[in-house]
């Protein structure tokens, strides 16, 4: 426990600085996320997914029109409001 006369406790002080890394290193790892990622349990709804889709150039905008057609045909013959 004593080294040099002093009280030596260099294995604690280690393990509080990789405490304060780790810590730090995960605040800057939640605040960097998508915000959209930070919602616990977030789904994308089908039109959501659909506007991205076309955003990112995936589909152009006639198939947009004919899958979004598609699915508000679906949503009024189940009974849900679309967004």
């Amino acid at each position: 426990m004593f080294h040099d006369g002093s009280y030596y406790m260099g294995g604690m002080h280690g393990l509080w600085w990789l405490f304060w890394i780790a810590l730090i290193g995960a605040l800057v790892y939640a605040a960097r996320r998508r915000p959209s990622e930070r919602r616990l349990g977030f789904r994308e709804t089908p039109h959501e997914v659909l506007r991205r889709r076309l955003a990112s150039g995936e589909i152009d905008a006639q198939d947009y029109e004919q899958r979004k057609a598609l699915l508000d045909r679906d949503a009024r013959t189940s009974g849900r409001a679309t967004p």
